[in-house]
Order: structure tokens, then C-alpha cells, then sequence
């Protein structure tokens, strides 16, 4: 009977030992945490003007990257406050980039209408899809001068309480890089 009940409880105990570790439930939160380090993906689109660009454009720059379209409330209501980052650190080399999977000339058009100042780029929703580092609209990723991403996060808000502490730490980590 001991023999029966030590390997009983052996069956049982191992799958419990075998789980020490936390399971990590993929939400946005995890989803942004895990781009941490990992390389800008490779893309190509169109500006407003319809003039090519490419991941290759951002070259050794600090990069802002901001995922956003113009039936998109979120997005919209964050642009303020993306206006004030890129007249805040614009003058110290941060490149502002707006991807969209708006076409160029209504992307024109709303940001003419808009006051966004970002650059903005033309993909469609596959290539937005296919470079997966954005999890919703908005999504904003900033990318260091060595390519690798540093901090992804959705809304940005320095007012709204839901979204002020990973602004503010997007903030934070963007001045790291430039070393102010």
C-alpha cells in the first residue's frame, strides 16, 4: 500500500514541481513588454506626398513611432500630446513617425485638417499586421539610434490617470537615450 500511495503521490507532485514558474498571460501589457530589444522590422510605404520610405530612413535616429488611423478616437485624442513630445525633443534629432494604413492623400488631408505633426507613412493593414510590434491603435514604440526598440505602450496622456505613468516612462526612457 505505501509503495501504491508514494507513487501516487510522485504522479501528482511532479506536474505541480514542473510549474514553478508564473504562466505569463499574453495581454497588450506583455505584448509591448516583450518588444523590448528586439529590431525596428524591416517596412516600406509612402509618405503623405507620396514619396517612398523605409525603415532604412531611420538610421542611427531616436525614432517616436506612433500607430494610428483616422477613424480612430484613441488615436486622435492622443495627438495633442503627441504634438507636445515632438516640439519638445523634435529639436534634439528624435525622428516623429506616424504609420497609418490611411492613403496618402487622405492622410494628407487629415493631417492638414488635424495639426499632427508627425511624418507619416502609408502601409496597408497587411504590412501593419506583418510587422507586429503594434497591439491596437494607438500603439506607440520608441526606437533607439542602434534600431533595437526600447519602449512600446498604447495611448499616450499626461493628464489622463489610466495612461500617465507609462507616458511619463515613455517620456523618461526617450530622454535616457538622448542622454538628458
Amino acid at each position: 500500500m505505501k509503495i501504491y500511495l508514494i507513487i501516487l503521490l510522485s504522479v501528482f507532485a511532479l506536474p505541480v514541481l514542473a510549474q514553478e514558474a508564473q504562466v505569463k498571460w499574453a495581454t497588450q501589457e506583455t505584448f509591448f513588454e516583450d518588444l523590448a530589444g528586439k529590431e525596428l522590422p524591416d517596412f516600406k510605404g509612402l509618405t503623405v506626398n507620396k514619396k517612398a520610405f523605409s525603415s532604412a530612413d531611420l538610421k542611427n535616429q531616436v525614432t517616436v513611432i506612433n500607430f494610428w488611423f483616422e477613424k480612430c478616437p484613441p488615436c486622435i485624442a492622443e495627438m495633442p500630446e503627441l504634438n507636445k513630445l515632438q516640439i519638445k525633443y523634435g529639436k534634439n534629432g528624435v525622428r516623429f513617425i506616424g504609420i497609418t494604413h490611411d492613403l496618402p492623400a487622405n492622410a494628407k488631408l487629415f493631417q492638414k485638417k488635424s495639426g499632427y505633426k508627425y511624418e507619416i507613412v502609408s502601409l496597408s493593414k497587411d504590412e501593419i499586421r506583418r510587422l507586429n510590434i503594434n497591439h491596437g491603435f494607438p500603439s506607440n514604440i520608441l526606437v533607439g539610434k542602434d534600431g533595437k526598440i526600447i519602449y512600446a505602450t498604447a495611448n499616450i496622456s499626461f493628464t489622463d490617470p489610466q495612461f500617465k505613468a507609462k507616458s511619463v516612462l515613455f517620456e523618461e526612457k526617450l530622454k535616457a537615450e538622448l542622454g538628458i
